[in-house]
């Protein structure tokens, strides 16, 4: 038996008065049933079942789409159904956000919940069937500190494309997260592909035929609003991946391919044939948009409400403060990276992030203050070459092991400011391998910072690649990578990685396992709690 699950039995058992949902509000009588008499095309539909998302704080987000104009409608029930459910009202869906809806759930602390969601139309009152999901509370409340944790973090969905196969039965990733039956996943961005074409077949490894899962739009790039949407739709056709959204709160940022391949706002696609929309602002508000009507977090992150914030922190109990990082919003165009003062154009996270981060990393009282970022921090990611031949960088790294410069000076600050916060790791994804690196100032150019690692994991259904060459500035080292032997391995090669961290309450420490594709762990590591 897993410590971890352990760890879970035994507070189940110390925490069986859990709150119960009559609580939370008055029990009412259920949604009258759709009558009998109506055609089925008069009922709305859910064709890309429920999501949950940002988990904490006594609350969670729940979403759903529609097929048309229609009310969401949520109850929250507990073991043993509905009778005594929670019913809430939700927003319109209508097609200014592709028939999308979202609503904040009060979620106190206690076992799993039940929770299901329905549309009712908007003009004739039909209402859809029920779509059930489960939902774990997050740690609050006086056995907060005895509860155990457990999350999964990947990123890279449907890329380079490879699709949903049904021939292996789709994306099997999502199945093997889901069976560890984690408290929630933290997706670390490329959680769609908008830049990939995904035909109908694709040559895999020794000349196997990959056959994929079509749907309307996806033969292209995306570029219009609704192929950018339709990209999430595509990803969501899967049966793991709706299966496992209907019981795994997820915490998402984004990445590159949310938009296009390494765009910064430099990007210049007038040579790309495949585009006839050039501007890459354009590209950048649709496919922002489209990300935000499909993410499940919650919306309003800013202090005015009107704009929502991708990075944010995510507070689970006692044991963990999730920082989720925005590396895309804020950069400044990609070059080569060697400026050697702060400033516009070596920009990253950009200022008020930057602040805010070390800021709340300082005033934590987690235990563990997880760093969720969408690139690595010392892995050089080459994007091609500028107008006078340098090369051109992606992330933070350089390829200079000297002293930070370019996009490296914001990191330097970061670390700077947090030196002495205990119990700090990163993670991420990107690279399509996974690794373990550990950073320490005996190694490194610039030595004014606390050792931490750092955690690589993916890709989740996509081409496999790397591994990588590290960049000296900050001294990492690699204690694990794990790679395929050639670029661009299909799913099928088995080159799939997820990673899965445990939080023991009795003893606070934090065990990260890198996990393949069907749930077998090929790394582990556990750190002790400052």
């Amino acid at each position: 038996m897993h410590d971890h699950d352990a760890s879970r039995r035994r507070f189940l058992l110390r925490s069986g008065g859990a709150l119960s949902l009559g609580a939370l509000g008055g029990a009412l009588p259920a949604l009258a049933a759709p009558a009998l008499i109506a055609a089925e095309s008069a009922r709305p539909t859910l064709p890309s079942g429920l999501q949950f998302g940002d988990v904490g704080d006594g609350r969670a987000t729940v979403w759903a789409r529609a097929d048309r104009a229609a009310r969401l409608w949520v109850e929250v029930g507990d073991e043993d159904g509905f009778r005594r459910a929670l019913r809430l009202r939700g927003p319109l869906a209508t097609a200014a956000s592709d028939f999308t809806a979202r609503l904040d759930l009060p979620l106190p602390p206690g076992p799993m919940r039940r929770v299901r969601v329905a549309f009712e139309d908007a003009r004739s009152g039909v209402r859809s069937d029920w779509c059930e999901g489960r939902l774990r509370p997050a740690p609050a409340g006086p056995l907060a500190h005895a509860r155990p944790v457990r999350f999964v973090w990947g990123g890279d969905v449907a890329g380079q494309g490879w699709g949903i196969n049904p021939e292996i039965g789709g994306m099997r990733i999502f199945e093997a997260m889901r069976q560890r039956d984690p408290d929630f996943f933290l997706h670390s961005g490329d959680t769609i592909y908008a830049d990939g074409p995904i035909a109908a077949e694709a040559t895999a490894e020794d000349g196997r035929v990959w056959r994929n899962l079509v749907a309307e739009g996806v033969h292209k790039v995306a570029e219009t609003l609704d192929e950018y949407r339709g990209r999430y739709r595509y990803n969501l056709l899967d049966d793991h991946l709706r299966r496992f959204a209907a019981q795994v709160p997820q915490i998402w940022q984004w990445d590159d391919h949310e938009v296009v391949n390494n765009w910064s706002p430099g990007k210049d696609l007038a040579a790309d044939p495949r585009y006839t929309v050039k501007d890459i602002d354009v590209l950048v508000r649709r496919a922002r948009q489209a990300f935000l009507e499909y993410s499940p977090q919650r919306r309003g992150h800013d202090p005015d409400g009107r704009r929502t914030r991708i990075e944010r922190v995510v507070r689970y109990g006692p044991l963990l403060d999730v920082f989720v990082l925005d590396m895309r919003s804020y950069r400044g165009s990609n070059s080569d990276n060697l400026q050697t003062a702060p400033g516009a154009d070596s920009a990253f996270l950009g200022r008020r992030q930057l602040r805010e981060l070390a800021d709340n990393l300082r005033r934590s009282r987690a235990v563990w203050k997880i760093v969720a970022a969408d690139m690595p921090l010392g892995l050089q990611v080459p994007d091609g070459a500028d107008a006078q031949g340098r090369p051109r960088w992606e992330a933070v790294a350089n390829g200079d092991p000297g002293l930070p410069r370019g996009r490296e000076l914001e990191f330097a600050e970061l670390l700077r400011a947090i030196r002495g916060v205990d119990n700090v790791v990163w993670l991420t994804a990107d690279v399509h391998y996974c690794a373990a690196h550990h950073y320490d100032p005996a190694r490194a150019a610039f030595q004014e910072f606390s050792p931490f690692w750092e955690f690589v994991a993916g890709p989740l259904n996509a081409g496999s690649f790397g591994p990588n060459a590290l960049d000296a500035t900050f001294g990492p080292q690699v204690v694990f990578q794990k790679a395929p032997p050639h670029p661009n391995a299909s799913p099928l090669a088995g080159f799939q990685f997820f990673g899965e961290v445990n939080i023991d309450p009795d003893s606070r420490a934090l065990s990260v396992d890198l996990r393949d594709l069907d749930g077998r762990s090929v790394f582990a590591k556990t750190l002790a709690a400052a």
